[in-house]
């Protein structure tokens, strides 16, 4: 279902795909001054949170994914939100995203699947340059982060102060590790792609097992275009799938919506979609 709002703020992952594209790095180095802001911004946000935060280490397999943990403040249990990361890893913003999910209320859960990715690089954090990172995420073997996904799952529902109930919600690559994840896990009450593709394969959408709820920017018809076919695909399997495009946002809207002197289309998206995101989350 489509929803084009014409009062933005009343409203709340690139089909980056599996892999990013050269159109990708394109973006990257259009917005990398936005970046640099957002990332100063997230910086101080961390430094100054007084939620708890916390690294975790789990275990899946011989593997170790290194697991950044906030949690909210607040006196009764709180249901999970499993949040995947960009095409460039486990950086600052990703983990301020984790700091605001908590804000609102939920234990934020953001895998690093970057983690032990080679003998030198154990986790995001470790590689030098942020291409760097980009380039090792587009080698990912999906089986691999699709495992390592279900393994952070199973271990974030032990967490003593954490209901059963949770979301998976990505950005770019991981907007498509979301959508991917309600096809290979019945653990999900929802999956939130923000501007990210669904499965190429229709048999995939048969094995949806929980709401789909997508977010999308106008200027973004390189992941737009794919919606149309995950959106029929959905509608044929009989599944829920939900979705907003924000008019003249760009992609990574969420992101680069966070630089208040930023392009008004993507500060009004981000905002819009952050209150959609939340109230998503109330319900289930």
């Amino acid at each position: 279902m489509r929803i084009t709002p014409l009062i933005l703020p009343i409203l709340l992952l690139s089909a980056c795909g599996t892999a990013p594209t050269t159109m990708d790095s394109m973006e990257h180095m259009d917005h990398s001054e936005g970046m640099t802001m957002s990332m100063q911004s997230a910086e101080e946000r961390l430094d100054q949170s007084p939620r708890h935060q916390e690294w975790v280490d789990v275990r899946n397999g011989d593997r170790i994914v290194r697991t950044f943990v906030v949690y909210p403040q607040r006196t009764d249990k709180a249901p999970i939100v499993l949040l995947i990361h960009e095409n460039r890893g486990l950086n600052a913003w990703a983990r301020s995203m984790a700091d605001q999910v908590a804000e609102a209320g939920y234990i934020a859960v953001a895998p690093d699947l970057l983690s032990d990715f080679d003998d030198t690089h154990a986790e995001t954090a470790d590689f030098a340059v942020e291409s760097d990172a980009t380039k090792a995420i587009s080698s990912l073997d999906p089986a691999q982060v699709t495992t390592d996904l279900h393994a952070v799952i199973a271990w974030a529902k032990t967490i003593p102060s954490a209901t059963q109930t949770i979301a998976s919600a990505g950005f770019c690559w991981g907007g498509s590790q979301s959508f991917r994840l309600a096809t290979t896990s019945s653990e999900l009450d929802a999956a939130l792609v923000f501007y990210g593709s669904g499965p190429t394969d229709a048999a995939s959408y048969e094995k949806v097992s929980a709401p789909v709820f997508g977010f999308y920017g106008g200027a973004d018809e390189r992941v737009n275009a794919t919606i149309t076919s995950s959106e029929e695909l959905m509608s044929k399997s009989d599944k829920q799938y939900d979705y907003v495009i924000y008019d003249d946002a760009g992609h990574a809207f969420m992101r680069l919506g966070e630089d208040p002197a930023g392009d008004p289309s993507n500060v009004a998206a981000r905002e819009a979609a952050w209150e959609r995101m939340k109230n998503i989350l109330s319900t289930l």
